[in-house]
């Protein structure tokens, strides 16, 4: 079991969720809002998505994540900035027998140095790398992250300075993962974050999450957590298995059966969980101490 844990909060994310929660933040004053709550309900991270503030759909626009990311420096609160480096890499295709042309509804692909524009220019000290293409949920939709393109952006990040949080859906990428330390492009020590029980990627049962855990690279540090109802088991079960904790409204929109959730609501709970089983929860500083982060700005 891990005895020292940080708690990241995935905030908003980029799913078509608000008409299920009108509390999911969609401006980016809403964004930094919840990040600082979740901060000071005891979230060490703040993982966060942009979204359009007029439709509430997913975008990486630079001047929203800009938006963002002042409103929290400027706010006194401490909490590490973990940016997506995820948008830009949609897919979806047409459907049945015809495939070509794609659906312009949702496709959005660009280069390895437009996904990293915001980061380049915010400079995190976390950004993600998704690790890998994946059937993602239902549809024609394909989460697209070939080798190429992503060890332009590792090298990217790595340039930069920044941490990148490498999320793992499946056994593949974490085998990817892998290659990309063999090649030098992750410093140490390498951020995994193990996404469990989302379709079509790697189920959130114990043994898949074991199976995934004991190929963690030597030396890394990793977090886990799973969508829905399972969330908030998972910050037991991540603790437990090694890891570090990830909560949020991006991942799972309710605290009890039938009750909605805060982003702040969530991590108390999971920092609950985690103190009740004799571990602490750590600190922004610690947090960055442990992962050997730049300093922010």
């Amino acid at each position: 079991m891990n005895h020292e844990v940080f708690i990241t909060c995935a905030v908003t994310g980029a799913g078509d969720t608000l008409g299920r929660h009108p509390g999911v933040p969609t401006t980016p004053k809403q964004i930094a809002e919840a990040s600082i709550e979740a901060a000071r309900a005891g979230a060490a991270i703040a993982h966060i998505h942009v979204r359009d503030p007029e439709t509430g759909k997913a975008a990486r626009s630079l001047h929203l994540y800009r938006e963002v990311v002042e409103r929290i420096r400027s706010s006194g609160v401490d909490v590490v900035i973990n940016l997506t480096a995820g948008m830009g890499g949609d897919i979806v295709f047409g459907a049945g027998e015809t495939p070509l042309p794609l659906n312009p509804e949702g496709t959005d692909m660009v280069g390895p140095s437009e996904r990293l524009a915001h980061v380049a220019a915010l400079l995190p000290e976390i950004c993600t790398l998704d690790c890998g293409t994946m059937n993602f949920a239902l549809g024609d939709y394909v989460m697209t992250n070939t080798p190429a393109t992503l060890r332009a952006m590792a090298k990217k990040v790595q340039e930069l300075g920044v941490r990148p949080e490498l999320e793992v859906f499946d056994t593949g990428h974490l085998v990817f993962v892998k290659q990309l330390i063999k090649e030098g492009l992750i410093d140490d020590p390498c951020m995994i974050q193990l996404c469990m029980g989302i379709a079509y990627g790697a189920p959130d049962d114990p043994l898949t999450l074991m199976a995934l855990v004991n190929q963690v690279p030597p030396g890394a540090i990793f977090s886990a957590f799973s969508i829905g109802r399972n969330q908030l088991p998972y910050a037991a079960m991540a603790a437990i298995a090694g890891g570090n904790v990830r909560v949020g409204l991006e991942d799972n929109l309710f605290l009890d059966r039938g009750v909605l959730a805060s982003n702040g609501q969530l991590v108390e709970r999971a920092a609950t969980i985690v103190t009740a089983m004799g571990a602490r929860v750590l600190g922004p500083a610690e947090a960055r101490a442990k992962l050997k982060l730049r300093l922010p700005n």
